[in-house]
């Protein structure tokens, strides 16, 4: 492009009204600046003429040479550059307002260029991988106040959710989910299955030594009782000793059998209760009085006022609990969402394993969008690029562009000087 550099790489992106007025005053210069370089090798030229119209030699051949050659590359450059966004002069000339005129095809070109080479799957892959998200994204996590900070983030969108839905919609949501989903099956076969796993794993024992334990404290506890009622249930004419004789030896006998029951893990009552629960568990899963009884059972309880209302009563304590906690900086949810980020953020720093994993996700995922949906998302450029009025978009894109390829002219300038410099002067050394 010339001996000068770019200053600033080119944006094809529109600018804010502020950063407009910015850009057109450096257009401005920078325009003026490249001119200037023409009005000067002009100058120059006119005065070497005149030197040579009064019979001066040497020097002003090699410097009209090179004022010459600059005039030719500065009005050639202004030419090409012009020719870009208008018809120079505002003649129509062949091949100008280049711009304008194929602002289309410019933007299915860029828009094709930027998804073959910006958004091909293994690109972004390389890119992704490049980046190394995993281990960044974990240093990032590990530092506290990071982590509470995500935590914030989190109550911010968790209240701004629970703003946003409806109560209705909730519960009707819970209702139809958990609710209603519990009573559309049958209870009697799921819950007898597991009774007999539960047997089968004798899970029934601690249950039965519970039970038990807890007669054999009652039988010993309850001579009183006892008492009480054999005589309130004893003839009117027996003897008040039988009737005690009567109650002591009840008593008895039942501290002695609860004793056994307690102390012998296979006392035929056990065994007895253990038979029962298999006899049920079978029954609730294959006799249909039985699963019948289990159905009655289960419309009984859902028809409970406690069950046709858990759907409100469950998201109206969930939302009061959710506002409480995302309003306090302190609260447990708040808290574990920092630790946990925080937790996350340390594994991610210190177990390779799980980086590449999640680095190997996010090529994936990259590769995945990218294959599939690049070209659509490099139609973003065609179609924007679309929908620009031609004549606006030219000067936007003079106005982003502009100033750099100034610079051309410049170049064209300087380098058709020394040309014209060059060729005279080898020129003037052969012949």
């Amino acid at each position: 492009m010339g001996l000068v550099e770019l200053q600033q790489p080119p944006s094809l992106g529109f600018a804010l009204a502020g950063d407009e007025r910015v850009k057109r005053a450096e257009l401005t210069r920078m325009k003026a600046l490249a001119t200037g370089f023409l009005v000067v090798a002009s100058l120059v030229y006119v005065f070497c003429r005149w030197q040579e119209s009064r019979g001066a030699e040497g020097w002003v051949g090699y410097v009209k040479a090179a004022a010459e050659a600059g005039m030719v590359g500065a009005l050639a450059d202004w030419f090409a550059v012009t020719a870009l966004f208008r018809h120079p002069l505002g003649l129509p000339i062949p091949h100008t307002a280049i711009i304008k005129r194929k602002k289309d095809q410019l933007g299915a070109s860029l828009g094709a260029f930027v998804g073959t080479n910006f958004l091909a799957p293994e690109v972004v892959a390389d890119k992704v991988a490049s980046a190394r998200i995993p281990l960044r994204l974990g240093a990032w996590m590990a530092k506290r106040p990071n982590a509470e900070r995500v935590a914030a983030e989190t109550s911010t969108i968790l209240r701004a959710l629970v703003g946003v839905l409806r109560d209705e919609d909730v519960q009707q949501v819970i209702d139809h989910t958990i609710v209603r989903r519990l009573a559309e099956p049958k209870w009697g076969p799921p819950l007898g299955k597991v009774l007999a796993e539960l047997l089968d794993e004798g899970r029934q024992v601690p249950m039965l030594d519970l039970l038990a334990e807890r007669a054999h404290q009652w039988a010993l506890g309850s001579q009183e009782t006892i008492d009480t009622l054999i005589l309130a249930q004893a003839p009117a004419w027996s003897p008040k000793f039988v009737d005690m004789m009567l109650s002591e030896k009840i008593y008895r006998e039942l501290v002695e059998f609860t004793w056994r029951v307690r102390s012998d893990p296979n006392h035929e009552l056990r065994q007895a209760a253990t038979r029962f629960l298999v006899d049920f568990a079978h029954d609730l899963q294959h006799d249909e009085a039985t699963i019948a009884k289990a159905e009655r059972v289960k419309t009984e309880l859902m028809g409970r006022e406690e069950i046709t209302g858990l759907a409100e009563s469950t998201w109206r304590v969930a939302k009061r609990l959710i506002l409480e906690s995302v309003d306090d900086p302190n609260s447990t949810l708040r808290t574990k969402v920092a630790e946990n980020v925080e937790h996350l953020g340390n594994r991610l720093c210190d177990d390779e394993d799980l980086r590449a994993k999640v680095d190997g996700w996010l090529q994936a995922g990259a590769s995945y969008v990218a294959g599939n949906y690049g070209q659509e998302i490099a139609t973003i450029i065609t179609d924007t690029v679309a929908r620009w009025d031609a004549a606006e978009a030219s000067q936007k894109i003079e106005l982003q562009v502009g100033r750099d390829l100034q610079f051309i002219r410049i170049n064209g300038t300087v380098v058709g000087a020394a040309a014209g410099l060059l060729i005279y002067t080898l020129g003037h050394i052969v012949f």
